[in-house]
Formats: structure tokens, sequence, C-alpha cells
């Protein structure tokens, strides 16, 4: 044990860094194990796609979505994904895939659909950056903003 303390006091930087990225990942954790929805692999959503009558929600910006995007998906930036809540609630009962480009935008968006009532809400992990990973198609719009 008292190796531990000297090699903390002497690199207190790196004993510091070791605290914050344990927090980080506790906190991450806890915050997964409260989501009401789930997060899923490109490769699972494209098996639910297949499988289900799932609707695709991209919550990128216009310009965005215009240089590629999942065939059929909706576009509704997640700024105005609230306002727009309304065009969605058909789908409500239905598995529901929110993306985005990188999946940090699509958890937000995943948490106001839970709210709103939909019952099958996931997450995409990784975003489209993800899904052209794995080189999976995409279409592109022939008008860009």
């Amino acid at each position: 044990m008292d190796q531990y303390i000297e090699f903390a006091t002497n690199h207190y930087l790196l004993a510091f860094s070791l605290v914050c990225v344990i927090f980080l990942l506790i906190q991450d954790l806890i915050s997964n194990s409260f989501n009401k929805f789930e997060s899923i692999s490109p490769l699972i959503a494209v098996t639910k796609m297949d499988n289900t009558n799932s609707v695709v929600v991209d919550v990128r910006e216009l310009n965005e979505f215009g240089k590629s995007h999942i065939e059929n998906a909706i576009n509704i930036p997640l700024g105005k994904l609230e306002e727009k809540l309304a065009s969605l609630e058909k789908h409500k009962q239905h598995p529901v895939i929110v993306t985005c480009q990188t999946g940090a935008r699509s958890a937000a968006a995943c948490k106001t659909l839970t709210k709103a009532g939909f019952e099958q809400v996931f997450n995409m992990t990784g975003g489209m950056q993800s899904w052209e990973d794995y080189k999976l198609p995409v279409k592109i719009s022939k008008t860009q903003s």
C-alpha cells in the first residue's frame, strides 16, 4: 500500500487522470442503466430494418443529411425534433432507429423520443460515420443545401 501512495505522490497527474477516468466510466455505466432506449450497432440496425417495419430517424442538419443518408430515413434535425414529434406519432409502436453523424446527437434524440412515449427506440452507435465504415449503402440527395 505504501508503494501506491508513493507512486501517487510522485506521479500525481497520472493518479488524478486515473481517478477521472474511473469516475467517467462509473458515470457512463450509471447513466446507461437508466436509459429507456437501447444502443445498437449499424449491423444490428440493418437486421432490424430488414425484419420489422422500423423507421430510421436521422437527426443531422439538412446539409449533412444531403451528403449521404440511409435510404428512406426521415430527416428531423435535433433542434426541431420536439416540434415535429407529431409527424412521427404513427410510428410510436414501431422500432425507431435514431442516427446522427457520430452517435452523440442521436442519444439526446432517443431521450426525447422515449419521454414522448415511443416504445422501441434504438440509438445507432457511431452514427453515419460507423455506417459508412461498415460500407453499408447510403443514398445521396440530388439537392443539397
